[in-house]
C-alpha cells in the first residue's frame, strides 16, 4: 500500500507545482489581455499625468504599458550600498510618469544572495545538477520570480525599476538574465554613508554599528564589488551617479541619468516631495528609514554631517581602512573634500588587492 500511496502524493505535487506556475505566467500577462488586473491604476496613472500637464512630449510608443514582461524587458535597477542616495534617486524617478520603482521589496537581494551561495559552492551545484535543477531552470525560475515581484507589488507604468540597495551585488548575473535591463549605481562619500548608518542606527547584516572602523572596512568592500560589477557590465548597461552630485546640481544629474536610460526629460523629477502619495506618483514605506529624509525637496543638509564625528585614529588611517574612497575619487584625508571638484573613478584596484590581503576573510 505504501508505494501506491506515495505514487498518489507525487502526483498531488507535481500537478500542483504545474498549476501554480501556470497562474505565475497568467499574473504577469498583460492588462489587455486580462483586464481586470492592471486596467484601474493604469487608467489612473495616465489621467494623473495629463492633470500635471506631464507626458506632453512622450511618444504614444514611449508611454505604452507592455503587453508582456519577459527577459528582453527594459528594467531599470537602483542599487548601491545602503545610506548612498538610492531611496532619493528612486524617489526622483517615481516622479516621472513614465517610471514606476516603489518601495524596497527586501525579497529580491535575499534570493539573489541565495543563488550567489549555490553558484560558489561546488557541492551544492553537483547536488542541484544530480536532481535536474541546472542552471537554465534556475535561471528562469528566478527570473519569473523577479518579474512577478516587480511587476505585482506596484501600479503598472512603461519602465519598471526596482530599488534594493544591494540588489547590485549580483549586478552581472541580473545583467545576464535581463539582457536589456539598465543599472543605476550610487556611490556616496563612504565616511558619509557610514555615519549615517550609524547615527540613524540602520541595522545592515554584517555592519557593526558600534564601530566606524568596521563599517568602513565593510563599505568599501560592498562598494568595489559592486563598482566592478558595474565596469564589467559596460557604459551602455551600468551608470555611476554620485549622491554629491544628485543634491548639489539635481537638473544635470537627472539630465544625464534619464538620457542614460532613454527616457524624455520631465521637470516632475526635480520636485518628487509634490508627488508623494499621488496616484502616479511617489509611494514610500513607512518602514523604510529613509522616508522621512525624502519627503523634502533635494537638499544639501546631509552632505558633510560627518566631518568631527569619526575617532580621530580612524581618520588617521583612513586610506589604508577604505581604500575605495581614493579609487572612487574622494580624498581620503580631507574633511570633508571639495564636492564639486571630486576626481573620476580609478579603474586601478591595486592597492585594493594588497589590502584585501592583509584582513581575515569577511564573515558576512
Amino acid at each position: 500500500m505504501r508505494k501506491p500511496r506515495n505514487v498518489v502524493l507525487l502526483a498531488c505535487v507535481v500537478v500542483s507545482s504545474v498549476t501554480v506556475f501556470y497562474l505565475g505566467l497568467s499574473s504577469m500577462e498583460c492588462p489587455g489581455q486580462h483586464g481586470h488586473r492592471y486596467g484601474g491604476s493604469q487608467a489612473r496613472r495616465y489621467s494623473w499625468a495629463s492633470q500635471n500637464n506631464l507626458g506632453q512630449n512622450f511618444s504614444s510608443a514611449a508611454a505604452t504599458i507592455p503587453l508582456e514582461y519577459n527577459e528582453n524587458t527594459p528594467l531599470i535597477f537602483v542599487g548601491g550600498v545602503p545610506r548612498s542616495g538610492t531611496t532619493l534617486i528612486r524617489a526622483m524617478l517615481d516622479a516621472h510618469p513614465l517610471v514606476r520603482c516603489g518601495e524596497e521589496t527586501r525579497v529580491i537581494p535575499r534570493l539573489l544572495a541565495m543563488h550567489s551561495t549555490w553558484s560558489r559552492s561546488a557541492r551544492e551545484r553537483m547536488r542541484l545538477d544530480e536532481a535536474g535543477v541546472t542552471d537554465e531552470v534556475l535561471d528562469a525560475a528566478i527570473r519569473a520570480f523577479l518579474l512577478e515581484v516587480i511587476v505585482g507589488h506596484g501600479e503598472p507604468a512603461p519602465r519598471l525599476c526596482n530599488k534594493d540597495p544591494f540588489t547590485l551585488k549580483s549586478l552581472s548575473y541580473l545583467s545576464r538574465l535581463f539582457p536589456r535591463a539598465k543599472f543605476v549605481l550610487m556611490l556616496r562619500d563612504g565616511r558619509a554613508t557610514v555615519h549615517s548608518m550609524i547615527s540613524r542606527r540602520v541595522t545592515i547584516t554584517g555592519f557593526d554599528l558600534s564601530s566606524y572602523r568596521d563599517c568602513l572596512v565593510k563599505w568599501s568592500r560592498a562598494a568595489e564589488s559592486m563598482y566592478e560589477q558595474c565596469r564589467e557590465a559596460g557604459h551602455d548597461r551600468c551608470m555611476l551617479l554620485r549622491y554629491e552630485q544628485l543634491v548639489l546640481q539635481p537638473q544635470a544629474a537627472m539630465r544625464g541619468l534619464l538620457g542614460f536610460l532613454d527616457l524624455p526629460w520631465d521637470t516632475a523629477v526635480l520636485h518628487h516631495e509634490q508627488l508623494i502619495g499621488k496616484a502616479g506618483g511617489v509611494s514610500l514605506s513607512k518602514t523604510e528609514r529613509s522616508t522621512d529624509q525624502v519627503m523634502n525637496p533635494v537638499n544639501t543638509d546631509a552632505l558633510v554631517k560627518w566631518v568631527g564625528k569619526i575617532p580621530a585614529d580612524v581618520l588617521k588611517e583612513m586610506a589604508d581602512i577604505a581604500p575605495m574612497l581614493s579609487r572612487l575619487g574622494y580624498d581620503p584625508h580631507a574633511n570633508p573634500p571639495d564636492y564639486t571638484k571630486l576626481q573620476e573613478p580609478s579603474h586601478d584596484n591595486s592597492t585594493l588587492l594588497v589590502h584585501r590581503t592583509l584582513e581575515s576573510p569577511d564573515p558576512s
